[in-house]
């Protein structure tokens, strides 16, 4: 399932941890039990993963919600995939923000 939508202005790195949210409750709703987050943050898989600290205090709160909500799954990974093999998500993040009416 491919999803986008608009969140706002924000950061590029809060803007991945949004969207790795926004997943993850899918991924409650379908009752997973099993789930792989791929992304092309770095930083964010290597903060999941628990190679880097969070210390940014925008992030923060984001990676608490997100630590509280992989809780509920069984067995979750978080897997980086470089930018430029990440067409899909790139291109449906594209199509969102080409639906936004800018004059507003």
């Amino acid at each position: 399932v491919e999803k986008g939508e608009y969140i706002g202005v924000a950061t590029n790195n809060v803007a991945e941890y949004k969207a790795m949210l926004r997943g993850l409750e899918e991924a409650s709703n379908l009752q997973a039990s099993t789930v792989s987050v791929y992304g092309d943050s770095e930083l964010l898989i290597k903060q999941m993963n628990g190679v880097y600290r969070v210390k940014h205090p925008n992030l923060l709160p984001l990676y608490q919600r997100a630590q509280s909500m992989i809780r509920a799954f069984k067995n979750i990974s978080f897997i980086y995939i470089p930018r430029d093999q990440n067409t899909c998500a790139d291109k449906a993040a594209n199509e969102a923000l080409d639906q936004l009416d800018w004059r507003a």
